[in-house]
């Protein structure tokens, strides 16, 4: 089926999908199968390609040491076969394997020691930017959370014991005029 008009019967084509045989100035020439079609079905998807995985590129990571290794459909390799070659070569060593990232959801930030903080509360290694509880969607367990708040009590009574004992003491110098402003509370005093 050729194309074109009466004046110029060598321009354009007709598509070549069985229901639609439109005249086209521009034609579109598959990849994968090599027939002429028209703009709207152009696309591997829109004509139902028989060969649409031709030239597609597809990644796989290898479990022993998370290299990716690009294929191409035009190879006729399956995955697994592709993975048994890669560890096969030589060149999948498990000390290649990569480095712990952050387990908050959607974080792919590579924890280092230097941009590593370990949560209080659940014991959790996240990077700095979740290092707060609210951030991590923290698991506070009855276990961990007891002894803190053990503690808290316990500073708490020294800081009011320290304070009671200081009471009487004077911070401040005692030459100084204090006509500026009364003392809102003669029991606490600021240093």
């Amino acid at each position: 089926m050729g194309g074109g008009t009466e004046a110029f019967p060598d321009l354009g084509r007709h598509c070549q999908l069985s229901d639609c045989h439109q005249l086209d100035f521009l034609p579109f020439t598959c990849h994968a199968c090599q027939k002429v079609f028209c703009v709207e079905h152009r696309s591997c998807k829109s004509h139902e390609c028989p060969k649409s995985d031709y030239n597609s590129r597809k990644v796989l990571v290898c479990e022993i040491c998370s290299v990716s290794i690009e294929t191409t459909g035009f190879q006729g390799e399956d995955d697994k076969a592709i993975l048994q070659k890669h560890e096969k070569s030589g060149d999948c060593d498990p000390k290649k394997k990569k480095k712990p990232t952050c387990p908050v959801k959607r974080c792919k930030e590579v924890l280092t020691f230097s941009n590593t903080s370990t949560c209080k509360t659940c014991r959790i290694q996240v990077c700095l930017k979740h290092r707060f509880p609210a951030d991590h969607a923290c698991k506070r367990n009855s276990s961990t959370s007891q002894p803190l708040v053990k503690d808290r009590t316990e500073a708490n009574n020294k800081f009011l014991t320290a304070l009671a004992a200081r009471s009487g003491n004077d911070c401040g110098n005692k030459n100084r005029a204090s006509s500026s402003s009364p003392p809102t509370n003669p029991s606490v005093k600021a240093c």
